[in-house]
């Protein structure tokens, strides 16, 4: 299955608690982390809300 490279760019300060979670939940928790995830729709949708505060490869 294909994977993407997430790298967290935004800080969660001053974020709402579901998008700390969703952060989270993407192996991301501090600025500059990167995460390698299998290309999902679940993964993607978790992308999509915190999408001003990552950046997507692959």
């Amino acid at each position: 299955m294909a994977t993407i490279k997430v790298t967290q760019t935004g800080s969660p300060i001053r974020r709402t608690k579901d998008q700390r979670a969703t952060l989270v939940g993407l192996g991301l928790n501090k600025m500059h982390r990167t995460s390698e995830l299998q290309d999902t729709p679940e993964v993607r949708g978790m992308i999509r809300k915190v999408q001003h505060m990552v950046k997507v490869e692959g």
